[in-house]
Formats: C-alpha cells, sequence, structure tokens
C-alpha cells in the first residue's frame, strides 16, 4: 500500500495566512452518474488523458465511496459535510412541497463557509452559461446567495474562489438507442473516435450478449471520455489564468453509473467513485488505498483554504498530517422519486454488509424514471425470455434477503451473499454491530413520514403530469404499489 506522507499546507499552518489573497482556490469537479471507469483506475476499453495525468501531479484515492447513490442526497451530504441521514436529507427529491427541510442550526453550508472566510463562491455546469447557476438539488431549505456567481471571473482582484462545477457525466449518454448513436457522433466528432460496442465488456451480473446493454455501455464510456475533455478544459483555463498552480482541483462524481445495480443502490457499482485531488501541498504520484467517503471534499477543502472545520461536521480532512483512516465507510439508500426502499451498508477494506429494512419488496421495484430506460426494458425482456443466469436473475426476484455479505477480495462483484453461512456468523455479528453502532451514532432519521412522502408526491405528480403526461398512469400506478405494500407490512 502507498501512503506517502499526508499533505502539509505549511502556508496554512504556520500562520503565514495575512489575507484571503494568500489562499489557494478551491475547484470541484463532480459529474453526474459515473462510476471509476478512468483509465487511472484500470479501465482499458477507453483512455482518459486528463484524470489520469490529474493522478500523476496530485493524489490518486481508489478507495473512495459515496454516502448516498443518488444526486440530491449526495449533494445535500457533500455539500455540508453531514451523512444525509444525520440532517434529515436522505430522501430523493424531498422537502420540495409543501412541507419543507430545514438544516441542524449548528451545520453550515460549505458554500457560505468559504463566503463568510472571503471568497468568492461560484456553481456553473460547463461550458459555462452566465445567465444560470449550475445543478444543486439540495434537499432543504437555503438561501442562493450563498454563491456569488456563475464564473470565478467576476470576483475582485486578487480574491481567492471555491468553484464547484457540476456536469452531466455519464447522464450524457442518454437512455435509448437513438441517444447512444447521437453520443457516438459527438465523440467522434469531438475526441476523433467513438467506443464500439464491440470493445465492451460488462460485469457478470449483466448478459454480455445483450446488444442494448452493450451499446448502453459504449455510450458510457464515451460519456467519460468527454467527461475526462472537460477536465482538460477546466484545467487549460486555470492554466491560461496563471491560476492552476495556487488551486486545489479536486475530481469526483456524485454516484456510480445509472444502472439496475449502480444508481440507487448500494453494491460497488452505486457507491464506489473517483476521486483525484492536485495542487499546492500534494504529492505528485500519491495513491491511497484507505477507506475514504466523498463527505471529506467538505473538510479537506475547509482546511486547505485555512477555514476552520466546523465541530460538528462529520467530514474528516483526510489530508491532514494526523489523519487516522477510517476502518470502514458507510452509505444509505431511501425514497428515490416515488419508490420507497430502505437500505444502509457497512464497507470494511475486505467485505461488504447491506441490510434491506424491507426485504419483502424486490430490487427492481417499479420507478418511473429507471423503468422507462432502454437497458431496464431490456433486461425485463431478457428475464422474461430465461435468457439470464441464476446470478443475472435476482435482479427481478420477488424479495430480498434481510442481510447481504460479500467477501470483496473473492468476490469483487457481489454475486455470493455469505450471510447465510454459519461459517461467516462471527463476521456477520461484527458487521451487524457496526451498522448499529454507526446508524445510532450518527442519528439516522430513518423511514420518511407518510405526511412528508405525500407531499413531494404532490409536487412530483405536477411535474410528471406537466413534461410527460402519457407516464402519468404509470407514476401514479406506482404511488399506489408504494402504499398498498406498507399497508400490508412489507
Amino acid at each position: 500500500m502507498k501512503f506517502p506522507l499526508l499533505l502539509t499546507l505549511i502556508f496554512a499552518c504556520s500562520g503565514l495566512i495575512s489575507s484571503a489573497a494568500d489562499r489557494p482556490n478551491i475547484v470541484w469537479i463532480i459529474p453526474d452518474d459515473m462510476s471509476a471507469h478512468f483509465a487511472t483506475y484500470g479501465e482499458t476499453a477507453i483512455e482518459t488523458p486528463h484524470l489520469d495525468a490529474m493522478a500523476e501531479r496530485g493524489a490518486k484515492f481508489t478507495r473512495a465511496f459515496v454516502t448516498a447513490p443518488v444526486c440530491s442526497t449526495n449533494r445535500s451530504a457533500f455539500i455540508t459535510g453531514m451523512y444525509q441521514t444525520s440532517i434529515g436529507a436522505h430522501h430523493h427529491r424531498s422537502g420540495r412541497g409543501e412541507l419543507k427541510i430545514t438544516l441542524p442550526a449548528d451545520v453550515k453550508m460549505v458554500p457560505q463557509l468559504f463566503q463568510d472566510a472571503g471568497y468568492y463562491t461560484t456553481i456553473a455546469g460547463w461550458p459555462i452559461n452566465p445567465q444560470r447557476l449550475g445543478k444543486t438539488d439540495y434537499n432543504f431549505e437555503w438561501d442562493p446567495s450563498i454563491y456569488d456567481g456563475v464564473d470565478w471571473s467576476e470576483r475582485k482582484t486578487g480574491q481567492p474562489f471555491f468553484a464547484h462545477i457540476q456536469t452531466q457525466g455519464g447522464k450524457l449518454r442518454g437512455s435509448s438507442m437513438e441517444q447512444y448513436n447521437k453520443i457516438a457522433e459527438r465523440a467522434k466528432n469531438e475526441l476523433g473516435s467513438y467506443t464500439s460496442a464491440d470493445d465492451v465488456t460488462l460485469p457478470p451480473y449483466y448478459p454480455n450478449d445483450n446488444a442494448i446493454l452493450r451499446h448502453d455501455w459504449a455510450a458510457y464510456l464515451d460519456s467519460v471520455r468527454l467527461t475526462d475533455a472537460m477536465i482538460g478544459e477546466v484545467l487549460d483555463r486555470l492554466e491560461a489564468e496563471g491560476e492552476l498552480d495556487n488551486t486545489i482541483v479536486i475530481f469526483m462524481t456524485d454516484h456510480g453509473i445509472s444502472h439496475a445495480r449502480g444508481k440507487q443502490f448500494l453494491y460497488e457499482e452505486g457507491i464506489h467513485v473517483p476521486l483525484v485531488i492536485q495542487g499546492p501541498g500534494i504529492t505528485a504520484g500519491t495513491i491511497r488505498e484507505d477507506l475514504v467517503e466523498h463527505i471529506d471534499i467538505a473538510a479537506l477543502s475547509l482546511a486547505a483554504a485555512g477555514i476552520d472545520i466546523p465541530d460538528s461536521m462529520q467530514a474528516r480532512d483526510i489530508l491532514a498530517s494526523d489523519y487516522a483512516p477510517r476502518d470502514a465507510a458507510y452509505s444509505a439508500r431511501d425514497r428515490c422519486d416515488e419508490t420507497v426502499d430502505y437500505l444502509r451498508s457497512v464497507r470494511t477494506e475486505r467485505f461488504k454488509y447491506i441490510r434491506n429494512y424491507l426485504p419483502e419488496r424486490p430490487h427492481m421495484m417499479p420507478n418511473r424514471y429507471k423503468d422507462a430506460k432502454a437497458i431496464i426494458v431490456a433486461l425485463r425482456e431478457a428475464h422474461a425470455a430465461g435468457d439470464l443466469t441464476p446470478e443475472q436473475a435476482t435482479l427481478f426476484a420477488a424479495t430480498r434477503a434481510p442481510e447481504e455479505l460479500y467477501d470483496l477480495v473473492k468476490d469483487p462483484h457481489e454475486l455470493n451473499n455469505l450471510a447465510a453461512d454459519p461459517r461467516q456468523a462471527s463476521l456477520l455479528k461484527v458487521m451487524r454491530w457496526k451498522l448499529k453502532d454507526w446508524e445510532e451514532r450518527t442519528d439516522d432519521k430513518g423511514r420518511e413520514s407518510a405526511a412528508m412522502y405525500d407531499s413531494d408526491i404532490a409536487v412530483q405528480t405536477n411535474k410528471v403530469k406537466n413534461t410527460n403526461p402519457d407516464q402519468l398512469g404509470t407514476f401514479l400506478g406506482n404511488v399506489a404499489q408504494m402504499k398498498a405494500w406498507d399497508n400490508e407490512g412489507k
């Protein structure tokens, strides 16, 4: 394991900061829906020279995990440095209706802390649109004035900046063959080539001979390539403006690839993400193999700027000289859109434990957003035709095991559930205790109230009615199914 001396920002720790202008800029680049499928992380089907170069110039974390595998809950977590389950922001797109969610009094959003310290704060997409803020999607009430603008060029002369760049990432690939062909054409025009479906090897929990799934994965890999090119554009701009050497650039994704076992779920495909950091004080070529959580970018960014980390913040400065590595990473999945679920996991260096609090419900519960995707349609058709292996077909089982336990060294694809193996009884007990301890220690808020569900579903119903009226019946049918299962005690 390569674990060189951790980052020590001498200028911050020795009292050399005399003004905000002496502090480094902080740039977050966070694409949607993307796992660690970059060459520097071992992907061989494509080349990703810009993130590879970032890793060579800085630090690469090989075991970085999100605490939530869906966008709004994830963003609510890293923008506060708090577990979404602790602040009541763990249900996707919650607090949008009549009932609202407010942050605890002692929790401040990271941009606010930067702004209070004299930084110019921005959030944008890429390329930057001067007319609109970038995607926020937070599950609580917040004041947009914590962002000064969308482009750091608008700051005062000499003023340091905190810039959050939120991009489409894996969403670029779309969800149909028509969209897969479009991204292939875009990749050919902008990058000189596209990824062929013939070059794709799917993980074993998906059928490798399915044309739709292979074309989808090829389109996804092209979205990775386009994202890598975007990283290069951001770095080129910083260098052209003379800011690169004084800027800490953090690249991370908001969760894994949107797929049947990825986004919204707690398998590695859903929660394992890339994390690469470069900038002043970062030792080139650092490889960190310890467990870190995506919320940690809040604490390390504040520390790098010489800003005190709030005592209540759960994120840790993983670049501190006295940082003690975690022995586990924790994740949670709750309601996503209209679909109610309740999953928790603890992941150590070798093992993963998942608790299914609603085991009488299937993995592939009805969900309008996911069920419309060509890959989910293809998987359902393959299952109906009997074309899936027993391991692949578990996606469509009517129920789930209450507990799942995986040996990630022997079983990296999480296909062999060891929870019922009597030889693993002691390990199961330990993992069960670790999760319970975390839930209690962090004040996990658990299931959503019926009143909050109804409040948010009313907003989503109006949105579907106005944007996809042909899907309204499906959406309302899914809502009815959730309530029926709840009434049945499932």
